[in-house]
């Protein structure tokens, strides 16, 4: 292989790698949690927004999030907790399973 292929190659490489290795950065105006908030995610192959209502599969025991600090979440709002769905961190109302708020699963790594 030709001395300016390789050159070219690692140049490929670096960058790849460099992509790939970069740290999430806070969103700038946002600060703590409210920087992994999002409005959107995909679980089970549909996309849910913020007042969808989750399957009830999500709104059982075992999905309910009760040690949330641990997470680096917020806590839950009167009549709601947190559950996780599709890589995500989703506060639901108790009653009805309706979408309050949702943080990218990043968060968890937050410090």
């Amino acid at each position: 292989m030709s001395k300016t292929k390789m050159m070219l190659l690692g140049a490929l490489l670096a960058t790849a790698t460099t992509a790939f290795a970069a740290p999430q950065t806070a969103t700038p105006g946002a600060s703590g949690a409210q920087s992994y908030e999002i409005n959107e995610f995909v679980a089970d192959f549909t996309k849910f927004t913020i007042g969808d209502t989750v399957p009830e599969m999500y709104r059982s025991e075992e999905y309910n999030i009760k040690q949330w600090q641990l997470r680096n979440l917020p806590a839950p709002e009167a009549g709601s907790h947190w559950t996780y769905m599709g890589g995500n961190y989703v506060l639901i109302t108790d009653a009805e399973g309706k979408i309050l708020k949702a943080y990218n699963g990043d968060i968890f790594y937050h410090r």
